[in-house]
C-alpha cells in the first residue's frame, strides 16, 4: 500500500520533534500542579526521581516526564503519589475544590508532627532524669 499526497505527515523533518502545529493545546492545570507538587517534595534530582519511580512501580522515563511537565501520571500511580506525598494529596484537594478535605489533611498532619514532637520531648526528659 502506498501512501498518497493527501495523507497525514507524522514524522518531523529533523526525525526528533512532532511537526508543528501537532500539539497546539496547552498543558492541563493538573500536569503542571503535580510536577510542582512533585517537586516541591522530593526535589528535581535525577536520584529522587529513581526513589519515585520505585515508589510507584512506572518507568524512569515516566516520572521524569511528570516532573517535566509533559504529561501526569495515571489514576493508580497518583493515589501511590498521594499516599506518599502530602503535597501531593494537597493539590489534588485543590484541584478538586474539596477544601474541607483539604483543612481535615492538615489538620491530621499537624497532630502526627505534635504527637511525634512530644514524644521526643518525653525522651529527651526522660534521659535528663537518669543522667541527674
Amino acid at each position: 500500500m502506498s501512501f498518497t499526497e493527501n495523507d497525514r505527515k507524522i514524522q518531523s523533518e529533523n526525525g526528533k520533534a512532532f511537526p508543528p502545529g501537532e500539539q497546539t493545546e496547552p498543558l492541563p492545570p493538573f500536569v503542571v500542579a503535580i510536577a510542582r507538587a512533585l517537586r516541591g517534595e522530593f526535589g528535581n534530582s535525577p536520584s529522587t526521581m529513581k526513589t519515585v519511580a520505585r515508589m510507584t512501580g512506572t518507568n524512569e522515563r515516566t516520572v521524569r516526564n511528570w516532573f517535566e511537565e509533559r504529561n501526569g501520571p495515571t489514576g493508580e500511580n497518583l493515589v501511590v503519589l498521594m499516599q506518599n506525598s502530602d503535597q501531593v494529596l494537597h493539590t489534588v484537594l485543590l484541584l478538586a475544590g474539596r477544601n474541607d478535605l483539604l483543612v481535615a489533611a492538615k489538620i491530621a498532619t499537624t497532630r502526627t508532627q505534635l504527637r511525634e514532637t512530644l514524644s521526643a520531648l518525653d525522651q529527651l526528659l526522660s534521659g535528663d532524669e537518669r543522667s541527674a
